[in-house]
C-alpha cells in the first residue's frame, strides 16, 4: 500500500550511520546556510561498514522512512556504505512506490564527477570501509564517467573506532594510518588522488598528509557533496521551493543523547542540542 506524505515544504534530511556525516553536513551547511537541516545518525547500529547488503539497505530505508515522516521532500545519504549498499535500490524500487516526487541522493555520484578533472596519472584510489570498497561502487560510477582512469581500493577497517573513541591525535593512528596509505601506494605506485571514501576519515587528515607522499592529491568529500547539492537545486527549482529556509539544524540519534554530543564535538568542535528517535 503507498504511503501517502504531505508535500509541504521541510529541511533536507542528511542521514549517516554515525558521525562521519556530519563532515557532510558541514561542508553542506557553509555553502548552503539559509536551508534548514535534520541529521539523523543511526549510532545505536553503527558501524554499517561490515554488514551485508541486505542489513544496509533495510537500516537506510527506515532512516529514509523516518526522515519523510518527519518532513523532509530531499535527504542526503552521507554514508558511503549507505550510498553504495543501498541509494540504488532504494531511488529505483522504493521511490516510485513511496513518494515519486521525493529524492535520495548519495555521497558517491558527486565524487566520481569531479575525480577525472582532478588526476594526470588516471590512477586513483580509495581509502574507505570493507564496504564500499567491496561494493565496487565507486569503480563503476567513476569508470562510467571516466572509462580511462582505473581505481585501486583498501579498506581501512580501524580507521572508524579509531575516530570514534577520539583517538585521532594518539600515536596508535599513525602506525594504522601509515599502514594502509603504504599498502595501497604498494599497490599502484602511479596514484596521484586519494579519495577518503568513508565520511569519518578528514578527522584523519593531519596523519593522512603526514604519510602521504607530496604531489598526491587528498579527496575529502564535503566540499564536492556540497557543491553538487547547489547545483542540484539550482536545476530542480520544484525541489528548491520543497526545502525551507530558516537556517535550523535538527540533530537525532539513535543512540544516547549525551554519549552523541560528546562524540559530536569531535566533527562539530560545538555543542549541539541532540534529540533520541527510534527506527524500528
Amino acid at each position: 500500500m503507498r504511503q501517502t506524505y504531505s508535500q509541504s515544504p521541510g529541511p533536507i534530511g542528511v542521514f549517516d550511520s554515525g558521525y562521519g556525516g556530519l563532515t557532510i553536513l558541514d561542508g553542506i551547511r557553509q555553502l548552503l546556510p539559509q536551508y534548514d537541516y535534520i541529521y539523523l545518525g543511526d549510532n545505536a547500529r553503527a558501524p554499517y561498514g561490515s554488514r551485508s547488503f541486505d542489513v544496509v539497505y533495510q537500516f537506510t530505508r527506515q532512516a529514509v522512512l523516518k526522515l519523510f515522516d518527519m518532513g523532509c521532500q530531499l535527504v542526503i545519504l552521507g554514508c558511503n556504505t549507505a550510498s553504495a549498499k543501498a541509494l540504488r535500490t532504494i531511488q529505483q524500487n522504493d521511490l516510485p512506490r513511496i513518494d515519486a516526487r521525493r529524492r535520495v541522493l548519495g555521497v558517491i555520484r558527486p565524487t566520481a564527477e569531479i575525480i577525472g578533472e582532478l588526476t594526470n596519472s588516471r590512477h586513483i584510489g580509495l581509502l574507505a570501509t570493507e564496504g564500499t570498497v567491496k561494493s565496487n561502487s565507486y569503480t563503476m560510477e567513476i569508470q562510467k564517467l571516466w572509462p580511462d582512469v582505473s581505481v585501486t581500493g583498501v579498506a581501512c577497517p580501524l580507521w572508524v573506532p579509531i575516530i570514534e573513541n577520539n583517538e585521532a591525535d594518539g600515536p596508535g593512528a599513525d602506525y594504522f594510518v601509515r599502514k594502509r596509505i603504504d599498502h595501497i601506494l604498494q599497490q599502484d605506485p602511479e596514484i596521484d588522488t586519494l579519495i577518503l571514501g568513508c565520511t569519518h576519515y578528514p578527522i584523519l587528515m593531519p596523519k593522512i598528509l603526514k604519510y602521504v607522499p607530496r604531489g598526491i592529491r587528498i579527496v575529502p568529500q564535503g566540499e564536492y557533496v556540497a557543491e553538487s547539492l547547489k547545483s542540484y537545486l539550482a536545476r530542480h527549482e520544484e525541489m528548491d521551493c520543497l526545502c525551507t529556509k530558516g537556517g535550523t539544524v535538527r540533530y537525532c540519534t539513535t543512540e544516547n543523547e549525551t554519549k552523541f554530543k560528546e562524540s559530536a564535538r569531535i566533527f562539530l568542535h560545538d555543542d549541539i542540542e541532540v534529540e533520541h528517535l527510534d527506527l524500528e
